[in-house]
């Protein structure tokens, strides 16, 4: 079915770029970048996949289910996303909030050129059909010069926030009051920031917020005229032969120039109460979630609360593990533990129906997922945070952020939070 080839790379950032650069000519595109940041499960530094020889794309209804059907019936490699409202599908639940970005629901593809980077080397996998371009390909791959970010020359953009600082404070004290009455005990509760009216280079937006942010989980994903930018440092869920692994983050402190503070803060933050119990509720009710499909003693929590440093922010990250059920499908793990436990919260269901309350902004991509499926069965996929989305037909570009509301929060600290979380995408698309 593929024709492969490795070639050793003499320059592998450098080709990482070239890549990004050719992939501009495809309508379906997903890159998906480690930044060589240090992690314990990992297969490939950098992966491409583009040009869709077939795809799936499809709203919530019965989605997870035509998902299963397409991994099960092509068993190739797929590439695409999961949106947060295919809740939909698996629970008696809605979105009706507003949608600006409006992108498919569900939107997987069987690529036709795929590259698996590797230390320094790639291999290049090319459906039957194609595999005579594969070496022509390389050759001007290589050969490309790299375009580097200009600055902008078309309109200026105006930065618009969806919710008021008074209505966050309001809301986030409604959350509060379900808190106290029992409905919940954790809630990740997010507002969306946008500019209507919007052209962007979608190469260079991507290449200064993964530059800013430099995340284990950076993607570049196009359909069409749909586009993610995302410099997530979240995975989701991986799959690796039996072996399931969830890696939730909650807990976040500033990171800080003097390394003595920075390191003060760092060990602050592996001691914060507040920190550490959003993790722990986040934990229990990821190892809930993965029993649903685990072979019986399974699952397994093998790091609690461990602190990780990226450029921008310290995460309390924590590892939940178990064996998948001969019984299940793949498929069947993802949908559920979908959406994943640290962009909803505890119990999962009420948590959801509340946010759907009290935000304003359809969620769609963001804090939905992005990976991709092997030919054998195995996955993974990351979390959409610290992301920008953009519907370039509609000049319609939007970033959401968030944080996790237990009864220790505060309002204004949440707010706060927020900003921090927000400072990035909003430095690299006012720069626009």
């Amino acid at each position: 079915m593929r024709v492969s080839a490795t070639y050793t790379l003499q320059n592998p950032i450098q080709f990482k770029e070239q890549l990004l650069q050719w992939s501009r000519q495809f309508r379906e595109v997903v890159y998906l970048d480690g930044n060589d940041y240090h992690r314990k499960y990992t297969s490939y530094d950098a992966v491409l996949a583009v040009d869709a020889f077939t795809s799936i794309v499809t709203d919530y209804h019965n989605a997870f289910n035509d998902l299963n059907e397409y991994q099960q019936t092509t068993k190739d490699w797929l590439f695409g996303y999961l949106t947060y409202d295919l809740k939909n599908d698996t629970e008696k639940l809605s979105s009706n909030n507003f949608d600006g970005l409006h992108f498919p629901e569900l939107f997987f593809f069987q690529p036709q050129k795929l590259f698996l980077v590797k230390g320094n080397e790639v291999e290049v996998c090319y459906l039957n059909m194609c595999s005579d371009e594969m070496e022509d390909d390389v050759k001007e791959i290589e050969s490309l010069s790299i375009d580097n970010p200009q600055p902008a020359t078309h309109n200026s953009l105006t930065i618009q926030q969806r919710i008021s600082k008074e209505e966050y404070i309001d809301k986030v004290q409604q959350m509060l009051a379900h808190i106290q009455r029992g409905d919940i005990y954790e809630a990740n509760f997010c507002m969306e920031f946008y500019a209507e009216n919007a052209q962007i280079d979608t190469l260079s937006t991507y290449k200064k917020l993964n530059n800013i942010s430099q995340p284990p989980f950076a993607t570049y994903l196009n359909n069409g005229s749909n586009y993610l930018l995302s410099a997530s440092p979240e995975r989701y869920l991986r799959k690796s032969a039996s072996k399931i692994i969830s890696q939730p983050i909650k807990g976040t402190a500033r990171r800080s120039e003097n390394p003595q503070e920075d390191e003060a803060i760092k060990q602050e933050l592996t001691l914060n109460e507040k920190e550490r119990s959003e993790n722990i509720m986040i934990v229990d009710l990821v190892r809930n979630d993965l029993s649903r499909t685990a072979a019986k003693g399974s699952v397994k929590v093998e790091e609690l609360c461990g602190v990780y440093t990226f450029k921008q922010v310290h995460h309390l990250v924590s590892t939940v593990t178990s064996h998948i059920d001969d019984i299940h499908t793949p498929v069947d793990v993802i949908k559920t533990t979908f959406p994943m436990g640290s962009m909803t919260g505890a119990p999962k269901i009420s948590a959801m129906q509340i946010i759907e309350k009290l935000e304003e902004t359809k969620r769609g991509l963001y804090s939905g997922a992005v990976g991709y499926f092997t030919p054998d069965g195995d996955f993974d996929f990351n979390v959409i945070i610290r992301s920008i989305l953009y519907n370039e037909k509609e000049k319609y570009v939007s970033f959401s952020v968030g944080s996790a509301i237990t009864a220790k929060a505060t309002p204004e600290k949440e707010y706060e939070e927020c900003l921090l979380k927000a400072k990035a995408m909003r430095n690299v698309l006012e720069a626009e």
